[in-house]
C-alpha cells in the first residue's frame, strides 16, 4: 500500500527535510524540525504530493488508502494533543496550508 500521509510530532516524524519533492516545501521543514532537530512544533501531518498527482490522473479521485491514513494521522494528533477533532466542549484546533514542492510565494 502506498503511503500518502506523513505524521510529525510528540519529537518524532515520519519524513525529514530531504523529502521536499514528496512532501512540500513546507512539509519537508516540518518534518525535518519535529523529527530531527527536535524543536516543539504542534503534531500534524503532511498529505504527499503524489495525492495532486494522483487526482489528475485519475479522473478527479483520490487514493481509496487516503481516507484512512489521514484518519489515523488525525487520531495521533489527537492522542498527543490530548484533545479530540469536533468535541463540543475542547475541540482540537486545526490549521491547514498548502505547500508545494517548488516554492510560489502568492499563488494560493
Amino acid at each position: 500500500m502506498a503511503k500518502f500521509v506523513y505524521s510529525f510530532g510528540g519529537g518524532k516524524a515520519d519524513g525529514n527535510g530531504s523529502m521536499r519533492n514528496l512532501l512540500g516545501g513546507k512539509g519537508a521543514n516540518l518534518a525535518e524540525m519535529a523529527g530531527k532537530v527536535k524543536l516543539p512544533v504542534p503534531p500534524g501531518f503532511t498529505i504527499t504530493t503524489e495525492v495532486c498527482t494522483y487526482y489528475y490522473d485519475h479522473k478527479k479521485t483520490y487514493p481509496k488508502e487516503l481516507e484512512k491514513q489521514v484518519a489515523t494521522a488525525l487520531k495521533a494528533v489527537e492522542k498527543i494533543m490530548g484533545k479530540k477533532f469536533g468535541d463540543p466542549k475542547d475541540p482540537l484546533l486545526v490549521s491547514v496550508r498548502s505547500g508545494a514542492r517548488a516554492s510560489m510565494p502568492g499563488m494560493m
